[in-house]
């Protein structure tokens, strides 16, 4: 039977920089994952790295201020998976007034320090590159600028640095039994391993209540809400993205996705009470009417529901407070729990900006339960691919200096494992193996398999890549083919 000091059950953002930190402190550490690493909320979001603007409405302004300051930090620990994206927010003097929105932003700009990006401005949008896009009646706005993130990939950088600082991390093997003793768990896999632990952290995000039923121990309740995105062929040109207000007091995003397309969401579809997580959240047509009514309010060219090219959910695990789901606190809850012997800690709730700062909370609490506090390092610690050297966080000026050393590769190419990577894309330049699809080469797809989890033509097309999106069907049945190959090859 191995023995580690903490096991982390769930293999989401917040397992995964769980795992990460608590590594880093020095504690042996097995991260469980049932299936693909970010294979359901974490991978479902809206890529936002935000303070989250509307939560000032709310009054939330401690968690809109942490989560500014988290903004900075993932910025620099990140800048090939996270940067900075500007949003133009039209004014619709139905909704909201211009003198609101203004002291909103003020806010927005002030409630934490703020070295990267720049200040919020108002904009004129008749003539201008923003307002071409939209509908003659919205005339002025407003901008500000919050970061996007590569969700997913997010993930694996935290599972790839917690790996490389000693964590185990297994996916697709699920805690089936989790015992409690006075001074340790004795804890069963899907794989028949045996394992004993000093502490558990349950991190399993939606599934986390079910988890801890269905171990026998107590939960608290969730509410499960579903936010549902739709991608449709690019509405504008240039990089900035749009936050639409609606009449129903929620607000929509149309960002800049993956080259030629538009990313639109997102909706926020309460389940049913006690139901559990379904196991792949899907949009509903009611939700995708939704999503291209509102977007259509303020583009000229409207969305319909024919030009959907691809569609993704995720569930989130909120709170329980009562009220709306859209006004439900997105701040999250770590509970200790040592009085019943071997320590736990749960999970509740949670936004994918303030990961970092939560897994920072968790881990020195843990540390407290174990008798042996332990400094918090992750602040000012890059993730695998971050170092940008000279560049710093230019993620721009770091893809042209690799496009000049590589001008024999598709400058697109270059780009996107530039983006991907960060430094490690060098190595998978100078040595990018047969093509398999367009663009993407051997040698990628087994760093993918050896280094980052991925298991099959799934997890690298539309999780640890989009390029699902770009390929032919055929395309996408030549990873796949890879992945056959490779198992039979091994499996020999």
């Amino acid at each position: 039977m191995d023995d580690f000091d903490v096991v982390v059950v769930g293999g989401g953002i917040n397992g995964a920089g769980l795992a990460r930190d608590l590594a880093g402190r020095g504690w042996r550490v097995l991260l469980a994952e049932a299936d693909d690493l970010a294979a359901h909320t974490s991978s479902s979001s809206t890529k936002l790295v935000h303070g989250g603007l509307r939560y000032l409405e709310t009054y939330e302004f401690s968690l809109v201020a942490k989560a500014l300051r988290e903004r900075e930090v993932l910025l620099r620990s990140a800048p090939h998976l996270i940067q900075p994206l500007s949003f133009v927010l039209p004014h619709a003097p139905h909704l909201r007034p211009a003198w609101m929105i203004r002291l909103g932003l003020f806010l927005y700009d002030h409630l934490a320090k703020r070295e990267l990006l720049p200040g919020s401005r108002g904009l004129t949008l008749t003539g201008s590159v923003y307002g071409a896009p939209l509908k003659p009646e919205f005339k002025h706005g407003f901008v500000y600028t919050d970061g996007w993130a590569d969700d997913a990939r997010l993930v694996v950088a935290n599972a790839r640095d917690a790996h490389a600082r000693g964590a185990e991390v297994l996916t697709r093997c699920a805690v089936i039994e989790a015992r409690r003793g006075v001074d340790h768990w004795q804890l069963g896999l899907q794989n028949g391993r045996r394992l004993r632990a000093r502490a558990l952290v349950n991190a399993a995000g939606p599934w986390a209540e079910v988890f801890l039923r269905g171990q026998g121990l107590p939960a608290r309740g969730l509410r499960l809400v579903k936010g549902s995105h739709i991608v449709v062929d690019q509405r504008f040109t240039h990089d900035h993205a749009y936050l639409f207000q609606n009449p129903d007091g929620r607000i929509v995003f149309a960002i800049p996705y993956e080259g030629r397309f538009t990313l639109i969401g997102t909706t926020d579809v309460e389940l049913p009470e006690h139901e559990a997580p379904p196991t792949r959240a899907k949009i509903t047509a009611e939700e995708v009417e939704y999503l291209c009514e509102q977007a259509s309010r303020y583009l000229v060219r409207p969305v319909t529901p024919a030009d959907v090219r691809w569609t993704y959910a995720g569930v989130r695990p909120l709170l329980d407070e009562g009220g709306s789901a859209s006004s439900v606190t997105r701040d999250y809850l770590l509970e200790a729990d040592a009085a019943g012997g071997a320590p736990l800690l749960n999970v509740w709730g949670g936004k994918l900006t303030t990961y970092r700062k939560l897994a920072e909370d968790g881990a020195s609490q843990l540390g407290g339960l174990l008798g042996d506090a332990r400094k918090p390092w992750t602040a000012t610690a890059r993730l695998p691919g971050g170092d940008l050297g000279r560049h710093g966080v230019d993620i721009a000026g770091f893809t042209a200096a690799l496009q000049a050393r590589h001008a024999g590769q598709p400058p697109a190419t270059v780009a996107r494992l530039a983006r991907a990577y960060g430094s490690y894309a060098e190595a998978l330049l100078a040595s990018p193996g047969r093509e398999i699809a367009p663009g993407l080469g051997d040698a990628e797809l087994r760093h993918l398999a050896d280094n980052e989890w991925a298991r099959s033509a799934e997890d690298v097309l539309w999780r640890r890549s989009k390029l699902g999106l770009h390929y032919t069907a055929a395309q996408r049945a030549a990873v796949a083919a890879w992945y056959g190959e490779v198992a039979q090859v091994e499996n020999r």
